[in-house]
């Protein structure tokens, strides 16, 4: 509590008003803190993505990422995975759950067969529910 002089009084008088300026310091310094990281949360894989139509959607941060780059290596978020292993790391990254979406990227570089490749690996894995990510195409 602050005290306050009310002039006429010699004594101090109790001030029961909140200080708000430190509370505001604190939530400047998240905002900012938040601010920095949510870029970093996304994959970090560099990729050029095709264009596409569809409405832009947000990806939460424990949805499973997979990437195809142009040299045909695969990335599950960012680790990179063989396909011998993709099975066990799909099952570590999903908790055994086989129903969770997969979301595929690939660089507009590979070829569509490869692409199919990826999603005939998925299948006969057992993860069905797949999500293709393109680029927002802003034109």
């Amino acid at each position: 509590m602050a005290m306050m002089n009310d002039g006429d009084q010699d004594e101090f008088a109790l001030n029961n008003e909140i200080n708000m300026t430190p509370f505001i310091d604190v939530m400047l310094v998240l905002l900012i803190i938040f601010m920095v990281a949510a870029p970093l949360s996304t994959v970090s894989v560099p990729l050029e993505l095709p264009g596409a139509d569809a409405q832009a959607q947000t990806l939460e941060q424990n949805q499973l990422i997979l990437s195809l780059d142009k040299e045909l290596q695969l990335f599950l978020g960012d680790q990179a995975v063989s396909k011998d292993g993709l099975e066990a790391a799909l099952n570590i990254a999903s908790h055994n759950n086989p129903e969770q979406i997969v979301f595929i990227r690939a660089d507009e570089k590979v070829d569509y067969g490869n692409v199919i490749g990826v999603l005939n690996t998925l299948r006969s894995i057992g993860y069905l529910n797949v999500s293709l990510i393109g680029e927002e195409d802003l034109n």
